[in-house]
């Protein structure tokens, strides 16, 4: 496996298989303690995909990934989330000296088939969060989050019953609602961080509506923001969410309308000739969203300054 060609994992099986851990006691789930992990047999660095959901806390792990285009060094602790599909890169320290921690729980999707986690879970924004906005637990955090692990582990390795499911399932939702209130309170502890992103945000709102650009490219995507500033489109929502209430697209929406507003009330233009200069093909969209946004039609906006 020395290609960097990602190589796709369709089972938990066939990842316990790469890394030479013992057969998985579930095939659809498994929990794996890292201090038992042996650096395996690979020649180079790897590409994977994996086609299940990954939660894992690495420690002292010799080893750099790259997800979402960006890399991350293992030596310390932090909290790392893959959902099926995504790809991820793994170079080893040969060199290094490997004494990992932490653990491992992968889920297969059909593993919640029927349950109400199946819908649940889409809306876990950070397991498509770029490896560089990973989790960052106080110890304190790092106890608690882990205590859920090793109560999965337990379940995981007892005889199964008509309980087994039902068990690890309350289980491994607790573990995502911990996640989850963890990464809200990492949006909070880094406030100035987050702020100086929302502030080149709003500049850089405020020179493409001033531009050309607006009327020859139409609005800006939330990706082409997010990759701008260089992080992940669902960080940037969540973070101005905990911000603003706002996500990206509404942000962008709420810079439109401003716009709008300025040239209704300033100039003479159309509401047909504002709508081309905001990049709008049809005057009768730009119309139905200025209306969605104010209550108010352009023309009844410009009529209100008469």
């Amino acid at each position: 496996m020395t290609s960097m060609q990602p190589y796709r994992l369709k089972s938990i099986t066939d990842y316990h298989r790469m890394l030479e851990l013992p057969k998985p006691e579930h095939p659809l789930i498994s929990v794996i303690n890292l201090e038992s992990f042996q650096r395996p047999s690979i020649d180079g660095p790897i590409s994977l995909i994996f086609d299940f959901y990954s939660v894992s806390m690495k420690k002292n792990f010799k080893l750099k990934m790259k997800y979402g285009q960006q890399s991350h060094d293992f030596d310390e602790g932090v909290l790392f989330c893959m959902a099926p599909g995504q790809v991820l890169s793994i170079e080893f320290n040969k060199d290094a000296t490997h004494e990992p921690s932490g653990w491992m729980v992968l889920f297969h999707p059909d593993f919640l088939w029927n349950t109400p986690l199946a819908k649940t879970i889409r809306h876990y924004d950070y397991f498509s969060y770029s490896v560089h906005e990973a989790l960052h637990l106080s110890d304190k955090e790092e106890t608690m989050i882990t205590d859920i692990a090793q109560h999965m582990e337990q379940e995981y390795h007892a005889n199964l019953d008509k309980f087994s499911q039902d068990v690890m399932i309350a289980q491994l939702e607790l573990l995502l609602k911990y996640t989850d209130r963890f990464y809200h309170r990492q949006f909070i502890t880094r406030r100035v961080a987050n702020h100086q992103i929302l502030d080149r945000l709003e500049d850089l709102l405020a020179v493409y509506f001033d531009s050309e650009a607006i009327s020859q490219k139409g609005l800006p995507t939330v990706s082409s923001i997010a990759e701008t500033l260089n992080v992940s489109s669902d960080y940037l929502s969540g973070l101005l969410k905990a911000l603003t209430g706002l996500n990206t697209q509404q942000h962008i929406h709420q810079k439109l309308i401003e716009k709008a507003k300025e040239k209704l009330s300033t100039t003479g233009l159309s509401v047909s000739e504002i709508a081309y200069q905001l990049g709008f093909e049809h005057p009768q969209s730009f119309s139905k969203l200025f209306k969605t946004k104010t209550d108010v039609s352009p023309l009844e906006f410009r009529q209100s300054f008469n």
